[in-house]
């Protein structure tokens, strides 16, 4: 830990996969006296969840879709957002610029770059992003979240550190509590999650599955479902057909108390998701998200699958066209598709709850799976390397009052570098 308190700024896309290991992150860097801010655009500045003292700056963030014709547009605001962020590291001179991925976090880490300034970029999927993988070969290091990360280069691995994904304080307290009590004759509680992207087809899904268990697993169910407002009525009224108690909700605002509780979590495999999981060790059924990027969660569902603490079930191409965007034969052939798929896949969810679900260890097994995939002090790993990148003392001293300091203190590192190995 260092005793010198430094200027850090954080630079994550507008999605809450980015911003929740940033906002962990900047925890552990203000417990340790530094100075954190972060960049993001004006979709991450209205996440929930920003700590009071992270000052957030929003920045223009250009996307490049597969249209060329939109590319100008998105670099002229890259270009605008990496003008924004030079000057305010000229006021904030920040020792690193740590990125987390998301469009937002491309202008930061190039001011950065262009300024001589250290950069990392942490990537918490257990595939490469896309800004990360444009960055990958300037940035000074590089954390991820999984031992094996596809679309990252091997030659990158000098610089490539395992730190695991950081994951919110009020979850990871959690950790040290004994997984609950599951009985022959106890309620069985399950979490359901999807994100805005998959909780509809869970909300379609889920509840048939859950009807289709054996009558005495089934008695015992209590259920805890987010859905989207659209969904909500319709969700409400299955669960009540089947009989099965079932709290719904489009939020959860205290999400760790009721994965305190659960017995089994199903869900997508974004990775805040599998972090918070094997941190706390929740065993679960995961369908990764099909339209993920580089079909992402399907690597991410991986670890947690072979080391026993959960089973993934593909989504059958659930992205069959909407029948309400046809008629007539066409569009009665498109519903019976679309009920045939899902019927599948609530046969294929049920029969892994009663796997998994028949006995009370197999459960408590695969919780301890969970468990032991999970990465607890990731923040407190990350947080180090970010400090490996903080200034001294002394050249904290040669910074200040000086226009060029940052990178007289980088040259006379490199000098004190240079005499060491030739006095060794």
């Amino acid at each position: 830990m260092s005793s010198v308190s430094c200027h850090y700024v954080l630079a994550a896309g507008g999605t809450g996969g980015h911003l929740t290991p940033a906002f962990a992150l900047a925890a552990e860097l203000e417990k340790r006296g530094h100075h954190v801010a972060l960049i993001t655009d004006k979709r991450g500045s209205e996440i929930p969840g920003k700590p009071d003292f992270l000052p957030a700056h929003v920045l223009p963030a250009g996307r490049f879709g597969k249209n060329p014709l939109r590319w100008p547009t998105g670099i002229s605001a890259v270009l605008q957002g990496r003008g924004m962020a030079k000057r305010l590291y000229e006021t904030f001179q920040p020792s690193a610029v740590i990125g987390f991925g998301g469009y937002p976090a491309l202008p930061a880490l190039l001011a950065a770059s262009s300024a001589g300034i250290p950069t990392i970029i942490h990537e918490q999927n257990a595939v490469l992003g896309r800004v990360n993988r444009l960055l990958s070969g300037r940035v000074s290091a590089i954390a991820t979240a999984y031992p094996d990360v596809q679309r990252l280069k091997g030659k990158y691995a000098p610089k490539t550190h395992l730190v695991g994904n950081p994951v919110r304080p009020e979850v990871l307290a959690l950790r040290d509590e004994e997984f609950p009590a599951f009985t022959a004759d106890g309620l069985f509680r399950v979490l359901v999650t999807g994100g805005s992207q998959g909780a509809r087809i869970l909300s379609e899904v889920v509840p048939d599955a859950l009807s289709m268990l054996q009558p005495a697993l089934r008695s015992r169910l209590q259920i805890t479902q987010q859905c989207r407002p659209e969904d909500l009525e319709r969700v409400r009224d299955r669960y009540a057909e089947y009989a099965i108690p079932a709290e719904l909700g489009t939020y959860f605002e205290d999400m760790q108390n009721r994965l305190a509780d659960t017995h089994l979590f199903i869900g997508r495999a974004g990775a805040s998701t599998i972090a918070e999981l094997t941190a706390v060790g929740r065993p679960a059924i995961l369908i990764p998200l099909p339209i993920a990027t580089d079909d992402h969660q399907t690597a991410n569902a991986r670890e947690m699958v072979k080391a026993g603490g959960a089973r993934s079930i593909r989504q059958a191409m659930a992205t069959v066209p909407n029948p309400d965007d046809a008629s007539g034969t066409k569009a009665n052939a498109m519903r019976h598709r679309q009920a045939d798929l899902f019927q599948k896949m609530a046969k294929d969810i049920s029969k892994q709850i009663q796997a998994m679900a028949q006995h009370p260890e197999t459960l408590a097994t695969a919780a301890h799976a969970a468990w032991n995939c999970g990465r607890p002090d990731a923040a407190e790993k990350l947080a180090d390397l970010v400090e490996s990148f903080g200034a001294t003392p002394i050249q904290d001293v040669i910074r200040v009052g000086a226009k060029t300091a940052r990178g007289s203190t980088r040259n006379a590192t490199a000098s004190q570098g240079a005499a060491k190995d030739s006095n060794s």
